[in-house]
């Protein structure tokens, strides 16, 4: 008789159960329908899967799908690059796990969290280095540099072939932060990577490292008041719908670094994998032009909705300069490491870019 009760009593309790977590279970998947290819990909001989966890109408996000047309187009249908953008395979971190082992065979990764198996990637992460459209320009047109700087994932299995941006890190929070004063009463969300981490303790800010699906109900909750990000991607991702104050701080540029497993790439007859790599620069090439104006345009209609576009003091912009100076220092190493592949071997990695982008 007992056990009979506990039976009914754990059915009602995972009826209840059911009935909370239903609706999140059911939530609305994003659809790909808008950007459906022109063509049918089922004859091609050759699939990758490439993941990205945000959201197309983002230029930088949106290259994945150029690439893929660009890709069916020069090789004559025989490549068919399957693209995953909205987190549908899930957080950058997982993703990542699944692009090493090969379940998957591309990402466009975030520079952020890039650094989890290339910590050598933390170098466009460092503060107030190639922290504009202008600066990024430089730094891909300087050769060796870039070049290296691509070769982060190379001892991981992994591949980086060029990068496409999403603008210019800054805070967008629910309360005004006016002042560094202010910034310092605030839980800003930042990526899962250790050179966030690292900056935001120099500045004597609190960040709660989050997976990005995991952010909007964070923000609505309050678990975190503000985001570090850039304007376009709160606009387009609706974080201004929460968050009604963006402050400038233009410490870096958002990358996405477009990566790809090597072991599958080297299955490729060569012709192909020329054509892959020449389709993949030429896209991210023009993608990057097309990002600079996309961020004044967001920028433009996040005023127009009513969100609220603030400059710290000159005074705080030099002190998060300074501060920001000690993560340079500290992640140099990592920064600095050389793994065999490396075809370039410098000293000192990091102050080559430095002295180059003249910090």
């Amino acid at each position: 008789m007992q056990v009979k009760k506990i039976l009914v009593v754990l059915i009602m309790c995972l009826a209840i159960a059911g009935l909370v977590v239903s609706p999140a279970m059911a939530k609305k998947k994003p659809s790909l329908d808008k950007w459906k290819p022109a063509f049918d990909p089922s004859g091609a001989k050759y699939k990758c899967i490439v993941s990205n966890v945000s959201h197309p109408v983002i230029k930088g996000v949106y290259a994945g799908f150029a690439i893929r047309d660009e890709l069916w187009k020069r090789t004559n249908g025989q490549i068919y690059l399957d693209y995953k953008p909205f987190s549908m395979l899930g957080g950058e971190v997982e993703v990542l796990n699944q692009l090493q082992m090969g379940a998957i065979q591309g990402m466009g990764v975030s520079s952020v969290a890039a650094t989890n198996l290339g910590p050598r990637f933390g170098l466009v992460n460092l503060p107030f280095l190639i922290n504009s459209f202008d600066k990024l320009d430089k730094f891909v047109a300087s050769g060796k540099l870039f070049d290296h700087f691509m070769m982060a994932m190379d001892h991981q299995g992994i591949m980086g072939l060029d990068i496409t941006g999403y603008g210019n890190y800054g805070w967008a929070t629910t309360k005004p932060v006016r002042t560094l004063a202010d910034a310092k009463k605030i839980k800003f969300r930042t990526a899962e990577a250790a050179v966030n981490q690292l900056l935001y303790r120099a500045w004597g800010l609190n960040p709660v490292a989050m997976p990005w699906p995991d952010v909007p109900v964070a923000l609505k909750q309050g678990v975190i008041e503000g985001l570090d990000h850039t304007p376009m991607v709160c606009n387009i991702t609706k974080k201004f719908e929460v968050a009604k104050y963006y402050t400038y701080v233009n410490y870096a540029q958002g990358l996405f670094i477009w990566i790809f497993n090597k072991a599958w790439f080297n299955k490729l007859p060569a012709d192909l994998q020329k054509t892959f790599k020449e389709v993949v620069h030429d896209v991210c090439s023009k993608i990057r032009q097309e990002t600079k104006q996309q961020e004044l345009d967001q920028i433009a209609k996040a005023k127009a909705a009513g969100i609220e576009f603030i400059s710290l003091p000159e005074a705080d912009m030099k002190t998060l300069r300074e501060k920001g100076n000690a993560v340079h220092e500290k992640y140099a190493e990592e920064i600095n490491k050389l793994y065999p592949g490396d075809t370039y071997r410098p000293d000192n990695y990091l102050k080559e870019v430095q002295q180059y982008m003249g910090y």
